[in-house]
């Protein structure tokens, strides 16, 4: 069955299945299409795999004619239909982890997607999940639930864990120059993997173990959040000490060594960092001991928004104004520049945070056009002077390459900055982080 696979590998012949066509599935489903596999993507979303089949991408670093190109080749075929991976000979699960609201892991999806595989399981298949999960979910979960099938790991099909490595919006890497982490539930497997995932992208890291794979997806974005977190705290110590936070970062910056700039902002957003290292936390707490770094990180993260709110207050008590009844206008909606993902974007905890404090409050993304919130639902509105002027404080959230900063300087009557977008403009009415 190695050789088997090996073959298929080499021949482009492997018919690859990718469980999952979001933000990493339907990148991973291109990738390994356009690298010459028989592709089919499996999602419960009917929109999505409609929109997939007739060309339209609806993620923003896929383009349409890349899948207009593939399906017209067929490459590429999408479903809704599980029975198809009884003729799949590799199989990537790309399904979401979400947190509960008590911040434990959900692993429903990750679950579901395994039982369908589990129904049409076969001899030779191999098997790598990709969603980010806590350490020890592959062999903990996938394993006994495949298994019970009485197949048997590394001799009758194949098991390993990737972790994904999507940045939405970055120009430089995307799916195929990445380098991949594979970690399998034994050597063969790992071996398999790698071979599997170093047909379609550049470089292969192989690790000891899926867990060791698992953890290091874990690392990976737990560093980013803790370092996040402390240098939010190091904006508000700045602000009670009087001294700008970005001139201190600039300042730390130019050692060439033992420092890594990271840079203040209204919270964490996106797909991992908010999300990632309570699946590490959760964990360590089974195992009575608790993770303090990341707990004081997501505390300091998580009230980022509240603190963003404040300084909006602060800068309408300048004008003498209240926050109830005022007209806050909020640019950019998305957790990062130039994407159309909202996922847990700090700007929707300001908003809401706004409307609960009784403002009136406006956006523009032109990413976002509609948006929608517990309780209501609000449209982008064209930037415009007379938008600018009406609002009593513009807050200034995501850093889209068209604002234009000046134009919004000039216009607007007060302004929160919480990424730095006016840096050089020393305008009193400008309030930063």
């Amino acid at each position: 069955m190695k050789n088997q696979l090996l073959e298929k590998i080499s021949s482009r012949s492997l018919r690859v299945a990718i469980i999952g066509l979001g933000y990493v599935g339907l990148p991973l489903a291109t990738t390994f299409a356009e690298a010459g596999f028989p592709v089919t993507g499996i999602d419960i979303d009917k929109t999505k795999v409609d929109l997939a089949n007739e060309g339209q991408s609806y993620i923003a670093d896929i383009e349409s004619s890349t899948l207009q190109r593939l399906r017209a080749t067929e490459k590429l075929t999408c479903t809704t239909d599980f029975t198809v991976l009884d003729e799949i000979d590799a199989v990537s699960i790309c399904v979401p982890t979400p947190l509960r609201k008590t911040r434990e892991p959900d692993v429903s999806y990750i679950l579901s997607a395994t039982q369908y595989v589990r129904e049409h399981l076969h001899a030779g298949q191999l098997i790598i999940l990709e969603s980010t999960t806590y350490p020890g979910t592959t062999d903990e979960v996938l394993l006994p639930e495949l298994e019970s099938t009485g197949l048997k790991a590394g001799v009758d099909f194949f098991l390993a864990f990737s972790p994904e490595r999507i940045d939405p919006g970055n120009p430089h890497f995307g799916t195929q120059n990445t380098p991949k982490i594979v970690g399998g539930i034994t050597p063969l497997c790992t071996e398999l993997a790698q071979a599997y995932y170093g047909a379609a992208i550049e470089t292969i890291v192989p690790v000891s173990s899926a867990r060791v794979a698992e953890m290091t997806k874990l690392l990976e974005n737990t560093f980013r959040a803790v370092n996040i977190g402390m240098v939010n705290e190091i904006a508000i110590m700045c602000e009670k000490l009087g001294v700008s936070s970005w001139e201190v970062i600039d300042a730390a910056a130019t050692k060439p060594f033992g420092f890594m700039r990271f840079q203040p902002g209204p919270g964490l957003g996106g797909h991992c960092i908010p999300v990632d290292p309570h699946y590490l936390s959760w964990k360590l707490k089974t195992l009575d001991y608790t993770a303090r770094f990341i707990e004081l990180a997501a505390e300091v993260n998580s009230s980022m928004p509240h603190y963003v709110v404040d300084k909006i207050t602060h800068a309408l008590n300048e004008q003498r104004r209240s926050l109830n009844g005022a007209t806050i206008l909020v640019l950019g909606i998305t957790y990062k520049r130039d994407i159309n993902d909202v996922r847990e974007s700090p700007a929707l905890d300001i908003i809401q945070d706004l409307l609960n404090r009784k403002a009136v409050v406006l956006y523009n993304d032109d990413h976002v056009p509609t948006l929608k919130l517990k309780e209501r639902t609000l449209h982008s509105q064209p930037l415009s002077n007379g938008l600018l002027q009406a609002a009593d404080c513009t807050v200034l959230v995501t850093d889209h390459s068209y604002y234009d900063i000046p134009f919004i300087v000039q216009e607007a009557r007060a302004i929160v900055d919480t990424r730095n977008m006016t840096r050089g403009f020393t305008d009193s009415k400008i309030s930063k982080l």
